[in-house]
């Protein structure tokens, strides 16, 4: 859903923080779409008794941004305001997608037909001992453990057997992997147009509000990191592609604002067309930077300054041919997601080098193939 920019928008928001033992980093952009309809929260102090906990969310908002601002805003407090949240936090972190849903229908905007947004929602509780993680929609929870991603949420999708079914049931129908042939997803807050079926509860409707909850004991030296993202990061990359990535990027620099800044640039370059977020939670556990590694990093920088400077000088100045010489190269050291994790750096040589060559936008895709825009 939504249109596309000429060019991408590639402004980035960027966020880092710290406490009870963990780090975090926040990146976002808007990219191709012509709104940027993603939004975040990340707190490590929940208050009180409950210091030691921290909570992040990512919200990934479509026809509109309003709904998923308002459950970036409100999705927290409403859980914790639960009775159910001192006793079982699995059943707060349930009521409390299902009430935050039931009370933005009344908001003037809902009741008068103005705003008809939606959002996704993928938040985590993370507590000394216990990682609680929410999903609802397509947004996706991976925890990395010991180099591997050892738990990962569903997205939720009408083609999807169990939502294929509660659709039917409710009237609708699964078209182009679509609900109604129009949602891209099954599960989402708001998007009440698709929520009126008379006679079936909130969780049975053409799209529910319903999130899936999994409780997970803390690893305290095999957890790495876990990653919250909307699918503007997993259209282009895989799980363990992702895992591998950022802990690649973790040996060279201890800045997860630069990290997840990183993330984004890859994505935007390997083809995404989507908004992009992604919060980082580091544990302890997670690799650290090395000398080694940095040293490796700066040895393929100058290999790649070299490279380029060789072929505007002798061969061709094309942007897209620069690209695609370097693409046919035998390059080593480069991180795990290829040349695109190296895009960002290979602008800035080329406008160094040839500043009074047209701009143009090539994105290296998943075929690893050079597409213009």
């Amino acid at each position: 859903m939504g249109a596309f920019l000429e060019k991408p928008k590639t402004d980035k928001f960027q966020d880092s923080g710290e406490g009870n033992g963990i780090r975090y980093g926040v990146a976002s952009m808007q990219g191709w779409r012509v709104e940027m309809e993603d939004a975040h929260m990340a707190k490590t102090n929940l208050g009180d008794a409950l210091k030691d906990w921290s909570y992040f969310a990512v919200f990934d908002g479509h026809a509109g941004a309003m709904v998923s601002a308002h459950c970036a805003e409100h999705l927290l407090d409403t859980i914790m305001a639960t009775e159910e949240f001192q006793e079982d936090v699995m059943k707060a972190i349930h009521k409390g997608f299902l009430e935050l849903d039931s009370k933005m229908r009344s908001l003037p905007e809902m009741t008068s037909g103005e705003d008809k947004s939606g959002t996704t929602a993928v938040c985590a509780f993370v507590s000394p001992k216990t990682i609680y993680i929410a999903n609802c929609g397509d947004s996706r929870a991976v925890l990395c453990n010991k180099g591997q991603p050892v738990f990962s949420t569903q997205d939720h999708k009408p083609g999807l057997p169990t939502e294929r079914d509660r659709i039917v049931k409710a009237g609708g129908s699964v078209m182009i992997q679509r609900v109604n042939g129009s949602l891209a997803v099954s599960r989402a807050l708001g998007d009440f147009e698709y929520k009126n079926v008379e006679g079936r509860g909130p969780c049975e409707q053409l799209v529910s509000p319903e999130p899936e909850i999994f409780v997970r004991e803390r690893d305290e030296e095999g957890d790495e990191f876990l990653v919250l993202a909307c699918d503007g990061i997993w259209d282009v990359m895989t799980n363990e592609e992702l895992c591998a990535y950022i802990r690649n990027r973790l040996t060279v620099t201890d800045s997860l604002k630069e990290v997840t800044a990183q993330v984004i640039d890859t994505c935007l370059y390997k083809g995404s067309r989507d908004n992009m977020s992604i919060v980082l939670v580091v544990f302890p556990g997670a690799p650290k930077p090395t000398m080694e590694a940095i040293q490796a990093e700066k040895r393929l920088d100058e290999e790649l300054e070299s490279r380029i400077f060789d072929i505007v000088s002798f061969e061709d100045k094309e942007f897209g041919n620069v690209l695609q010489i370097l693409l046919s190269s035998d390059i080593q050291g480069l991180p795990p997601a290829g040349l695109a994790s190296k895009r960002a750096l290979i602008d800035k040589i080329y406008k160094n080098l040839c500043p009074d060559q047209a701009e143009t936008f090539a994105i290296i895709n998943v075929d690893n193939m050079i597409v213009h825009y």
